[in-house]
């Protein structure tokens, strides 16, 4: 008798992944060397909860017969009291399933963007730090269809264009490191295969906390856009996010190849040639010479790029604009001049 249902469609969608990162692994070796390349080390990131404990048990099921190593990381935002002692169990059952190395990381979250923000970006910096410190090749992930859909909703709410209507990558981060198997799978049947498992799961008291957006958007807005529109509502956004995804890659491809011919010799954006290309091309230029000037990526808004564009197709001789990371944006003698101010 096989594994039930729920079970096999995790350990299948992790097989996939793990596929792909041994080939990627292999790829990259030395193609000179005629010694076989290391087993590539692969980490779950595991908060105890459903999602990453189904994703650690497929991880300790299929990566010994890839002959893949597999580990993990739990990391303790001290956001809650006894969360030490939290991770020290997710620790103690990661290790039961066979994952070597293991590790718990503490981390302090700032309020920068606020407090979901901060937590994601000190959880990211100690991901990159211990799949750096243990030379990991990826460090998988365990978000769900219903997590995708939940961002594609707030990217909307923030009207902040089709890359935020993308959602998640399945694969992100430097050289790739950050592998999603999820993201065609929902919550429940993570839930179901620990169930099904007997895996011992946390439920964090912030997923149903109202103050916090994302468990709002879950129990309450989610529920309500499905009671209007139906079922399928999660699967309809979780197919945009894949739509506008292909799209975004597309048009940031013509972005970064028109921008060296809207370039004059000394390297300034000149405006008529920017005029001339569509809007959604155009701003991407935009923006990313705004970042490149120094303007954080996660403070440059929608309404920051619009007003830089007003310099290219409303000109009126208004002055500087002033951008996030102290840095200006101005036009001058018909060219558009982005730095530090």
């Amino acid at each position: 008798m096989g594994p039930h249902p729920a079970v096999a469609a995790i350990r299948l969608a992790v097989r996939r992944v793990l596929h792909d990162i041994l080939t990627d692994h292999h790829s990259t070796s030395d193609a000179a060397s005629h010694e076989r390349p290391p087993s590539p080390l692969v980490l779950v990131a595991c908060s105890g909860g459903a999602d990453s404990m189904a994703l650690a048990s497929a991880l300790a099921f299929e990566a010994p017969k890839l002959g893949i190593r597999a580990g993990g990381v739990t990391i303790d935002h001290g956001l809650q009291p006894g969360s030490d002692l939290r991770a020290d169990e997710v620790v103690l059952r990661l290790r039961e399933l066979g994952l070597d190395p293991v590790q718990a990381t503490a981390v302090t979250v700032g309020r920068d963007g606020g407090p979901e923000a901060a937590a994601r970006d000190a959880r990211y910096a100690a991901l990159d730090d211990a799949a750096d410190r243990h030379g990991a090749t990826a460090v998988l992930l365990g978000h769900t269809r219903d997590d995708q859909a939940e961002t594609v909703l707030l990217g909307l709410a923030r009207g902040s264009g089709i890359r935020s209507l993308s959602g998640m990558a399945a694969v992100s981060g430097a050289g790739g490191r950050y592998r999603r198997p999820f993201l065609q799978l929902d919550r429940q049947t993570a839930r179901k295969a620990c169930m099904a498992q007997s895996l011992p799961v946390w439920d964090d008291p912030h997923n149903t906390d109202p103050a916090y957006t994302r468990s709002r958007l879950r129990h309450e807005g989610l529920p309500a856009l499905e009671k209007a529109l139906g079922k399928g509502v999660v699967e309809a956004l979780a197919r945009t996010a894949q739509l506008s995804r292909d799209d975004a890659d597309a048009l940031d491809a013509w972005a970064g190849q028109a921008e060296a011919a809207v370039r004059d010799q000394t390297g300034l954006l000149e405006c008529a040639k920017l005029y001339a290309l569509p809007p959604a091309v155009r701003r991407r230029i935009l923006r990313r010479a705004a970042i490149e000037a120094g303007a954080p990526a996660g403070s440059l808004f929608a309404r920051h790029i619009e007003e830089i564009d007003r310099l290219i197709t409303g000109w009126r001789g208004q002055g500087a604009i002033n951008l996030p990371g102290k840095v200006v944006a101005q036009r001058q003698g018909g060219r558009l001049v982005i730095r530090q101010g």
